[in-house]
């Protein structure tokens, strides 16, 4: 664990080295990472606007249920579109290491970063708004996504009603997405980027 803690740390490390380097090969990778950290925060952003405005909307009219039932018919199509929108060099998609649809748990180096961020979460750091990692095709950008809001808890929470647990298992009979507490860690966006 230690081993992944510090490859997180290193990564962050790495951005502020490069953020801080001068001369011409320095301030050409400076631009790039900040064209990176941007086209990763509009991605992000524009994936949070659509779940989560279709989320509220959804809860607002019939509750937990109606937004559970939404988001599994819809949330990988939701997903997908943003996805289209990005364009060509550039892929988004959610992450995590307690699934309620296991084609969003995290594999690979993706989960060693997910754990990395759990344990600093778990002794008291505070995580970082985004991390980049440097990959062969390009880049990978990192939203750390947090239990932020009470209403996260009805479907993600230690206490939920055991009617609709019973819903939930209905639909995502492996579910792992339970038990979470305000400020949680609950996954990431990952934006892909390609150069």
């Amino acid at each position: 664990m230690k081993m992944v803690q510090a490859m997180v740390m290193s990564m962050v490390a790495a951005a502020v080295l490069a953020a801080s380097q001068s001369g011409h090969e320095g301030h050409k990778h400076s631009d790039e990472l900040k064209e990176v950290v941007k086209t990763g925060k509009e991605a992000s952003k524009l994936l949070l606007k659509t779940l989560g405005g279709n989320m509220k909307k959804h809860m607002k009219a019939g509750g937990p249920a109606e937004a559970l039932e939404f988001c599994s018919a819809n949330a990988a199509a939701l997903t997908a579109d943003v996805d289209a929108k990005l364009g060509k060099g550039v892929a988004i998609k959610r992450i995590t290491l307690k699934p309620r649809n296991p084609a969003n748990e995290a594999q690979g180096s993706e989960r060693a970063i997910l754990e990395a961020l759990q344990t600093l979460k778990a002794n008291g750091v505070q995580l970082p708004r985004h991390l980049v990692q440097k990959t062969p095709e390009g880049y990978r950008y990192y939203k750390p996504l947090l239990i932020s809001k009470p209403v996260c808890l009805k479907c993600h929470g230690e206490k939920i009603a055991p009617g609709f647990k019973k819903k939930i298992l209905s639909i995502y009979p492996d579910d792992n997405a339970t038990g979470y507490r305000m400020g949680d860690l609950r996954g990431a966006i990952v934006v892909d980027i390609k150069k």
